[in-house]
């Protein structure tokens, strides 16, 4: 059976990255430009910014991703692209480049979903995977318990009403003083804390969440006491928000008799929810997964791998393919 080479494009917000993959399961090459470091000085990410960062590299990227693979345009089989949910300047940039190229090279064209290729970062790390399982997506612009029925059938169980989880992560960092991005110093700051501070936890009666109401008491103690302990506070933030996710997977492992869940998104690096979902795995006798770091943030490798699913099921794009910023998982 002939292998397929899928080239991903990821331009969704402030990472640019191309990657190479085949057979949905094996990088062949994955490389990602970060703007980071250019949004740091504006305590978060500039829409405008990114869209010219992305124009900029993203044909050096394209070529950097097929060296490393060791390919040609030629060896690739079909080009997939997160068309959205994203910035729609950034989609734009990506989505424009991919038809382009599909144009160019005569390569059929593959629409991906951003969340659902956070879903198939998995499948990069652990080869064994297969659908049904439960995933908990967090990250910065998301927050979705999806029941995963096969490579491309996703039932929404719940998600946020208000903020995503990574995003309270980055409002919390920016009220304290540690800046941009967010999570990964509320996470390094917690752990020289002790989760002393009592913070409203929010539960619903489906399997939704609600990040705004502990977001809010944060910036109203840290406005009350500028001098509050911050380590103290970040551990009793991450301590809150880890029971609402595994408070609501616990749940849905009982509802759906799962033995399987996975988690997602950038915010899926934090050690301390890591560190939960491994006890709730112990505690209820299931398997966690969660990709490897570098799949756990935006990246090209992911929407390569949900492309790949996407390909042989039939799926194709034509050249009217345009972004959808508010695009839903299942759409």
């Amino acid at each position: 059976m002939k292998d397929i080479l899928i080239m991903g494009i990821e331009s969704s917000c402030d990472e640019t990255s191309i990657s190479i993959v085949k057979n949905g399961r094996e990088v062949l090459s994955n490389v990602i430009n970060s703007q980071i470091k250019i949004h740091e000085e504006y305590g978060g990410v500039v829409p405008e910014i990114a869209s010219r960062c992305h124009t900029e590299v993203i044909n050096g990227i394209m070529k950097e991703a097929l060296k490393q693979a060791k390919v040609t345009l030629d060896d690739i089989d079909a080009i997939a692209v997160t068309q959205g949910p994203g910035l729609v300047g950034a989609l734009l940039v990506g989505v424009s480049y991919a038809k382009g190229l599909s144009f160019a090279c005569g390569k059929p064209l593959v629409a991906v979903n951003h969340i659902e290729g956070h879903i198939a970062g998995n499948y990069l790390t652990y080869k064994e995977l297969e659908p049904p399982f439960l995933c908990l997506i967090i990250s910065g612009g998301h927050t979705h318990l999806v029941n995963v029925k096969s490579y491309n059938e996703f039932e929404v169980l719940g998600k946020t009403r208000d903020d995503a989880v990574g995003e309270a992560f980055d409002k919390v960092a920016r009220v304290v003083g540690l800046g941009y991005p967010g999570g990964p110093k509320v996470d390094k700051l917690a752990k020289e804390g002790e989760p002393n501070i009592k913070l409203p936890i929010t539960h619903f009666d489906n399997l939704d969440f609600s990040f705004s109401g502990i977001k809010t008491a944060v910036i109203n103690l840290n406005h009350k006491d500028p001098n509050i302990n911050k380590a103290d506070l970040c551990a009793s933030f991450e301590i809150a928000v880890t029971e609402m996710l595994t408070s609501n997977v616990r749940k849905a492992v009982k509802e759906h008799s799962s033995d399987k869940v996975v988690l997602a998104g950038g915010v899926s690096r934090n050690c301390f929810i890591r560190d939960a979902f491994d006890r709730l795995s112990e505690e209820l006798n299931i398997k966690v997964f969660y990709p490897e770091p570098i799949l756990c943030t935006d990246n090209a490798a992911m929407i390569a791998a949900a492309g790949y699913y996407n390909f042989i099921n039939g799926e194709r794009a034509d050249l009217t393919l345009n972004a959808v910023p508010n695009l839903k998982i299942g759409e």
